[in-house]
Order: C-alpha cells, then structure tokens, then sequence
C-alpha cells in the first residue's frame, strides 16, 4: 500500500517537473524570439525608410507608411510568438481582435483622429513643407502622422493638433499655388503726386531681391480715407521669404516715401464759420 502511494506520488511530481521543465523551455524561446524579432523589425525599419528617401517617397506619406508596417510586422510576431509558447494562432488573434474592438471603443476620438489622417493623406489639402493656417496656428507642416499633424511656427514653437481638429476646421493652404501675395497698405496725404508715390514704391518692390519678378508686383490706389488716399504695395514672394518681405520691405517703404518728402496723412477737420 505505501509502496503503491509513494510511486503515484512520484509519477505526479515527474509529471509536473516535465510540464514545468517544457514550459520554462517555450517560455525561455519565446523571449529569446521576441527580443531577436524586435531587433530584426528594427532593422527591417531602418532599410525602409531609407529605402523611402532613396526613392523619394512622399514626406507627407512616410510617416504614415512607416507606422503602418511597423505595426503589422510586430502583430505578425507576436502572433508567431504565441505558436512557440504553444497557443493556438487562430485563438490568439481572436483574443488580439477583441482586445482590439474594447481599445477602439475606449478609444473611439482617437479612432476619429486615426479616420482624419487617412483623409489627409488621401485628399492631400497640404503636405509636409507647406505654408498652412489652421486651428490659429500659422507656419510649415512638418510632420503628418496617424493621429496628429505638427506645424512649426515662425516663432519655432511646435504645434501638435489633433488630425480631427483640422478636417473639422477650415485650412488655408498659402503654398499650394507656389508664390503668395502680401498686401501691404500705406497711405498718403491728399493734394501729393499719386502717380510719383507708386512709383516710389514700385522701384523699391522691383529693387527688393525677396519680391518675385513674376508675377509682377503693383501698386494702386485700394481707398480714399478720410484723411488721405490709402495706396497698396502687392508683392508677390516665395513663402520661405514670407516675413522677411512683410516687415522689412515694408520697412524700405516707408523710408523711400520719407525720403521723398511724402507725409503720412494725419486727421484733418474742416470747421465753417457760420456768419450771423
């Protein structure tokens, strides 16, 4: 009797140190491939996206594409992963797919942002390097992810909005024609030559090396005020050249009609003396 209880005592304890032995065994591959694999995917990574700018591949897609490939070739790990511990493939990618449907519920104005990337990345309103408005945010685009967009400003702040915040807004492109228009007022007084004053101008656009040749700038009259005549200077610039045309020429502006003794319009009254 204890001869037959020790040897059933002792198959249990064998069974158990060869169930324990061949686990630790699956579990010590699994990590040793799920470290092997992640260096692979990096690797496979890096060729891409080097590969990408070789063959010059959209800047506005590549983010996208990268995340994109990224996230398939780990999914396709892990789930290669869960046939070396010994789980069935077909079960762990249901498990994934539900903890997937719980996420995006959780998730569900994330899933909104994930929707607007794709549309930007479809419908293509700017690309990376544009000169855009959008959510009071005004500079160049710099990066078009899955969720979210990054301007950079001209004062070098960096702005992240939310890709849902900007299809749901308006977005003024300001590069998609290739050259932008700066209106530029300046007023002077009523009585002076107005032809000589555009011209004055006009030499100092044609002079300034930032104003495009074409098109051509012009100046004309834009509004008789109250207390003189309003002209407006319209060069046309590149967009990298944005804010060096809009203070400084306007800056040589001021100075040319200074200098030929053009005064800037001040408030003027006409007062009638009614006669008794």
């Amino acid at each position: 009797m204890g001869n037959t209880i020790t040897d059933s005592l002792g198959k249990f304890y064998d069974t158990i140190a060869a169930g324990v032995g061949d686990w630790g065994l699956k579990l010590i591959g699994a990590l040793a491939a799920l470290i092997i694999g992640f260096w692979i995917i990096r690797m496979i990574m890096k060729a891409v996206a080097k590969t990408f700018e070789t063959r010059h591949i959209d800047e506005t897609l590549r983010p996208f594409l990268l995340t994109l490939i990224g996230f398939i070739l780990k999914l396709v790990l892990l789930i290669s992963i869960a046939g070396i511990v010994g789980i069935p493939t077909a079960s762990f990618a249901a498990l994934i797919a539900g903890i997937g449907i719980a996420i995006g519920a959780a998730f569900n104005g994330s899933l909104g942002h994930l929707a607007s990337g794709i549309m930007l990345l479809i419908f293509r309103p700017f690309k990376v390097g544009d000169l855009i408005k959008s959510n009071d945010a005004f500079g160049f685009v710099k990066e078009i992810s899955v969720f979210v967009t990054v301007i950079e400003t001209f004062q070098n702040e960096t702005v992240i909005i939310p890709n849902g915040a900007i299809t749901a807004n308006k977005i003024i492109n300001l590069t998609k024609v290739g050259n932008l228009r700066i209106d530029m007022p300046f007023g002077i007084q009523y009585g002076t030559d107005i032809e000589k004053a555009k011209e004055i101008v006009y030499t100092v656009l044609k002079s300034d090396k930032n104003v495009l040749s074409e098109p051509a700038p012009r100046v004309a009259v834009n509004n008789l005020g109250a207390n003189g005549v309003e002209l407006l200077a319209m060069p046309y610039v590149d967009c990298n050249n944005y804010w060096d045309v809009y203070w400084d020429t306007r800056q040589k502006i001021v100075e040319a009609l200074g200098a030929a003794n053009y005064d800037a319009p001040y408030a003027q009254r006409i007062v009638t003396m009614k006669q008794s």
